[in-house]
């Protein structure tokens, strides 16, 4: 790893949102931006911004199907160079009580149906 990706990564994780992010996508294969928007209870363009910042780190992968866009962790964070990153966060988050919150409403929050439009966010704000 360059200091140039190194400082990309640090800055990726240096946003408690961002941070909320990873350990929830730890957690759960993938999450359409609704979830995150939902999760975090901030603005699209805000996540977008995060989730751009995360991408261009290569923690966080997207696709689009249809008018969602899905996000995972990224193949890269199972590689030796990134793997000690994501186990100390997810060894210094394990017991944080916002953490162990959005564990809760992800489960509520995931169950979320976008392909019938019964996502809590799509149903406010008819956008996603």
């Amino acid at each position: 790893m360059n200091m140039k990706k190194t400082i990309l990564i640090t800055k990726a994780v240096s946003d408690g949102n961002r941070v909320r992010v990873l350990m929830a996508l730890m957690h759960q294969k993938e999450l359409c931006a609704c979830h995150i928007i939902e999760l975090l209870r901030i603005s699209a363009p805000t996540v977008s911004r995060h989730m751009g910042l995360l991408q261009t780190a290569g923690l966080v992968t997207s696709r689009k199907d249809s008018r969602w866009v899905y996000y995972r962790l990224a193949d890269e964070t199972r590689e030796p160079a990134m793997l000690p990153l994501i186990n100390w966060l997810a060894d210094s988050l394990a017991t944080d009580p916002v953490i162990l919150q959005d564990r809760i409403a992800l489960e509520h929050i995931a169950d979320c149906d976008t392909e019938q439009k019964n996502c809590k966010h799509y149903k406010n704000n008819q956008t996603h």
